[in-house]
């Protein structure tokens, strides 16, 4: 059986997740121009901004826990970065591909789990000693 210390499993996510972000993004422009409201493919583009831009602080949330694996606030930030782009940017993709503007309130939702995410990993970089 696979075992994944945090650092590895952060840093597949992130990697994973890059890799979304440019499949989602590519979709978007090409997939989706001329089929979907502008306004929804706006909200389309925003969801894979701020897909790429946590993965990016899930990757180094990941770097982080490989050499401080027992930073606690950043591990919850990254936990927090990932519900955070599967809220926000889970409900921003839902709402262009269905039309469904209803499904908006999740979308705050999602935000401040990133908000919480940012302040955890401010907090826990705060804490971390440096290795020698």
């Amino acid at each position: 059986m696979l075992t994944m210390t945090k650092s590895v499993f952060w840093l597949t996510l992130g990697a994973g997740g890059g890799a979304l972000t440019v499949a989602l993004g590519a979709f978007g422009a090409h997939g989706l121009k001329g089929r979907v409201d502008p306004a929804l493919l706006a909200n389309w583009q925003t969801g894979a901004d701020y897909l790429g831009l946590h993965t990016l602080a899930i990757l180094a949330c990941g770097l982080v826990l490989l050499y401080q694996p027992k930073a606690t606030l950043v591990h919850w930030a990254a936990w927090l970065f990932g519900l955070g782009v599967c809220l926000f940017s889970g409900s921003l993709f839902v709402m262009a591909l269905t039309g469904l503007r209803q499904l908006g309130w999740i979308t705050p939702i999602g935000g401040v789990s990133l908000i919480l995410g940012w302040i955890a990993f401010a907090l826990g970089a705060a804490r971390l000693t440096p290795s020698g």
